[in-house]
């Protein structure tokens, strides 16, 4: 029992952590010079990010090698823990074109939608996780979790329309961020089955994706652009709000996966879900948006869908 509640406050602290720096995430992305366009972003942001997760990794590696010498597992335990990820090749390197892509329509979305609305529409990852988790994964889902999936998306029409509903005027950001919660939430659930198998571990998956999407990135622009790459990265205020961003993401990502060691996957979604919450009041302090009642109600209506979701879950 001491344990257990032991395990939760590390959850709950870790979720709170991991809750404001997701919540800082869109601050960050639209409070960038406009000079910085959301390519050469993208780029920073993923090997920034790669970078602080390459001595995680390591660490985490040190650790397996550590409990196979303690007999605590076996060769091919180690072997596929470490290397198990070279059998996903193709797998991984689909992941890591989705979130190079991703990365681009994450800051392009957020820049039209503004950082309030979109937050909100990120949250319809919850959605698509229940029918990707369907259509391939074939998990069950429940009729609550279909009432509420249709509740949540209610809530977040109803904030991002400002209460008209009027489909054929929502903000392109928006529908951008929808798109961009499928094609992540797709390729969260082919990674799915790596961990399952053991065949990777989350700092080394995410440390792969990434340097995946930064080189993929990078070689393009570089052909494309080759005389601007190196005024690009050696002004410092560009290196600077890259690394703020990937800075913010990565250690936002692992603060999750912490929460994840030590919370199941319904309670920790739970804690996080009020990162719309977190956002609305760094934009409104920070970049000067306007929370409105809209906001509000919608707001509350997908956090209580999110809960009463994962609650089934």
């Amino acid at each position: 029992m001491e344990k257990k509640k032991e395990n939760l406050r590390k959850g709950l602290i870790f979720g709170i952590i991991a809750t404001l720096l997701i919540g800082l995430q869109p601050i960050v992305a639209n409070a960038r010079p406009e000079f910085i366009d959301p390519y050469i972003y993208s780029i920073l942001t993923l090997f920034f990010e790669a970078l602080i997760f390459f001595p995680i990794m390591l660490l985490q590696r040190k650790k397996y090698k550590t409990r196979y010498e303690r007999n605590l597992i076996t060769q091919n335990e180690l072997d596929s823990y470490i290397y198990g990820y070279k059998k996903n090749k193709l797998r991984l390197l689909y992941v890591g074109i989705t979130f190079g892509a991703g990365q681009i329509l994450f800051f392009l979305g957020y820049s039209l939608a503004g950082s309030i609305n979109g937050s909100l529409a990120q949250k319809s990852t919850i959605f698509f996780s229940l029918l990707f988790g369907f259509l391939i994964l074939k998990e069950k889902i429940t009729k609550i979790q279909i009432i509420f999936s249709i509740t949540l998306f209610f809530g977040l029409i109803l904030a991002v329309t400002e209460g008209t509903f009027n489909l054929l005027e929502l903000n392109i950001g928006v529908i951008i961020l929808f798109i961009l919660a499928s094609i992540w939430m797709l390729a969260h659930t082919l990674t799915k089955p790596i961990f399952d198998k053991n065949e990777g571990f989350p700092s080394q998956i995410v440390f792969i994706r990434n340097i995946i999407g930064a080189i993929i990135l990078f070689v393009i622009f570089i052909v494309i652009f080759p005389l601007e790459v190196i005024g690009l990265l050696s002004n410092p205020v560009v290196i600077f709000w890259g690394f703020l961003m990937g800075a913010t993401y990565g250690v936002g990502l692992y603060f999750w996966y912490n929460t994840l060691k030590y919370l199941n996957v319904s309670k920790a979604s739970i804690i996080v879900s009020p990162t719309p919450i977190v956002t609305a009041i760094f934009a409104t302090l920070i970049l000067g948006e306007l929370f409105t009642i809209f906001h509000f109600i919608g707001t509350i209506i997908v956090i209580v869908s999110i809960i009463l979701i994962m609650r089934q879950k």
